[in-house]
């Protein structure tokens, strides 16, 4: 008699025929997208090639950052403002970000896990939530050549470092959280450039190792990148095999340090190869662009590019 129990036995033997037969592989086989959560399964999203602000075309993009869920975020040296939007989607919408406006000009962005953003300009540091309201803030003092201008920043486990465009100095606030402590002056880079000019453009991108005990600093005017141990403070030159490496923005993933140079060689996306002690490089892929890039951010197999006033998505070289 046909009943509930055979139809069963019936179901279960198709099936186990079908799947050893198999199916082509399916494209949710892998892991999931989690920036891509909210919408419908079915259908595939191209993410755009150019981000723009909701601005005038005289904003001047600088600072950009990323977050792990696809959350961009970048600012303007011209105004200070903060812009948001999304990985998926074109637009940047300003955010109210008290403090950011007030200083005239925000440089440096960064996330932290919790998705706050981290960002500097002339003399202050700030920490917004993703809503733009103020957790903390610090201010930097005048250094050895005159008023400071912050141009880039890093998150370690207890600091923050800044660079500063207008001193050869290396800015640091012990951090417990979004909480700061006084951001003080840390590294006279002035000892490592024997008779280098008092008056010259200075300090541009900063990154730090997993572990924040090595920092990578980079500077147009020195065309050189430079390796800081932060228990000692030891200063020295990364041998990248004599070429000019004046970078601007950078990260570091890994080995692979991204760079955005736009002074003494050609405008473009560097990406060098590092030893493990991080004290010698080598250039493995460049990447030529018109106009003049600033900074970038590198988010699953995409890097993202200010080059003002938009921000340009392009594959990353290093995912093959």
């Amino acid at each position: 008699m046909w009943n509930y129990f055979d139809a069963m036995k019936t179901v279960s033997a198709v099936l186990a025929a079908v799947l050893t037969l198999g199916f082509p592989a399916s494209a949710s086989a892998g892991p999931r997208d989690t920036s891509a959560r909210d919408l419908p399964a079915t259908k595939a999203v191209a993410a755009p090639d150019t981000y723009v602000l909701a601005a005038p075309a005289d904003v001047a993009a600088e600072g950009v950052a990323v977050h792990a869920d696809g959350r961009i975020w970048v600012g303007s040296s011209a105004t200070g403002r903060i812009y948001r939007g999304d990985t998926r989607r074109p637009l940047l919408k300003p955010v109210e970000a008290p403090g950011t406006v007030e200083r005239g000009t925000t440089l440096g962005l960064k996330t932290d896990a919790a998705g706050n953003v981290w960002s500097v300009g002339a003399g202050s540091l700030t920490v917004h939530d993703r809503r733009g309201r103020l957790l903390s803030s610090a201010a930097a003092g005048t250094g050895p050549v005159g008023p400071p201008t912050l141009n880039d920043l890093v998150l370690t486990r207890d600091a923050v470092y800044v660079t500063d465009f207008a001193n050869p100095t290396v800015h640091r606030a012990e951090r417990h959280g979004i909480r700061l402590g006084p951001l003080r002056p840390w590294l006279d880079l002035r000892a490592a450039l024997p008779g280098f000019p008092a008056q010259f453009w200075f300090l541009n991108g900063i990154v730090a190792n997993h572990d924040g005990s090595t920092l990578l600093i980079a500077g147009n005017g020195t065309e050189a990148l430079w390796r800081v141990d932060t228990a000692t403070r030891a200063t020295a030159q990364v041998d990248l095999g004599g070429r000019s490496f004046g970078a601007d923005g950078m990260q570091l993933r890994g080995r692979t340090l991204y760079a955005v140079v736009n002074y003494a060689s050609p405008n473009g996306v560097y990406l060098v190869r590092l030893q493990p002690d991080l004290t010698k490089g080598e250039v493995t892929d460049e990447i030529l662009l018109p106009g003049l890039p600033t900074t970038l951010a590198v988010h699953r197999c995409r890097v993202y590019v200010v080059s003002s006033p938009e921000v340009r998505a392009m594959p990353d070289p290093a995912c093959r």
